[in-house]
């Protein structure tokens, strides 16, 4: 797939730096550098991953913006300023590099964000074909917030709705198991749609809470950070 890259600095020579260790790890990728706030936020094409000077193009205030135009974009910031990190995660960034660059870092952290790019229009595919009232109906992965047994049936909490479906909730955890988690033996939460998690909750995208039992939560952590360290679209 063709990955779309901006990189906004209002420093040319560190646009041209960032812009060959772009190309050379990423060859067939399509990179487009911008030395202002208004050129990047005005441009027509629709970017995958960003990378923002903090400072001297107001970084976070694009971040702002793009994160009420494009949720799923990742954002990366490049800085000579270490005390604005803590407002770079405020707007979700994935990462946060430090100038001057270092090359091999830098390649470890496009790597991961290419990856994840990679993996969120692969889940973009990928559905479960589920009976509901007699009907079998297509739930693409990406709608899915979790899904909850009462023992007879699932219900399917999905961006659309809720819809109690005819399923094994331990069929549904082998068949997910790359991209969804069985945190409760009620509960299995799709990977992608989690925001926040503590050791008896987990918080989701849209807003609610599911409980996570006490002795999956050692599991729990281990399989969430090796879903994001492959490349697993990430939220919190």
């Amino acid at each position: 797939m063709k990955i779309n890259i901006a990189i906004c600095d209002n420093n040319r020579l560190i646009c041209n730096d960032i812009f060959k260790l772009i190309i050379a790890q990423k060859p067939a990728a399509n990179v487009f550098t911008f030395t202002s706030k208004e050129t990047l936020l005005n441009a027509p094409e629709d970017f995958d991953i960003f990378f923002l000077d903090i400072k001297g193009i107001g970084g976070l205030e694009i971040a702002k913006t793009l994160r009420e135009r494009r949720t799923k974009s990742i954002l990366i910031f490049v800085t000579g300023y270490s005390e604005f990190m803590s407002e770079a995660f405020d707007v979700n960034a994935f990462h946060y590099l430090l100038k001057p660059i270092d090359a091999q870092k830098f390649s470890q952290v496009l790597s991961r964000a290419c990856a994840e790019i990679e993996n969120a229009e692969t889940q973009a595919e990928k559905f479960l074909l589920l009976k509901v009232d007699g009907v079998n109906k297509k739930f693409f992965l990406r709608d899915i917030f979790y899904i909850e047994s009462d023992n007879k049936k699932v219900t399917v909490h999905a961006t659309t709705g809720n819809y109690s479906a005819a399923a094994k909730m331990d069929a549904l955890e082998i068949a997910l198991a790359d991209y969804f988690y069985r945190c409760h033996r009620c509960y299995l939460v799709n990977l992608e749609k989690i925001s926040a998690y503590a050791n008896d909750t987990i918080q989701l995208t849209n807003g609610e809470n599911i409980l996570i039992a006490g002795r999956k939560y050692p599991a729990f952590v281990k399989i969430y950070l090796r879903y994001a360290k492959n490349g697993g679209v990430v939220n919190v």
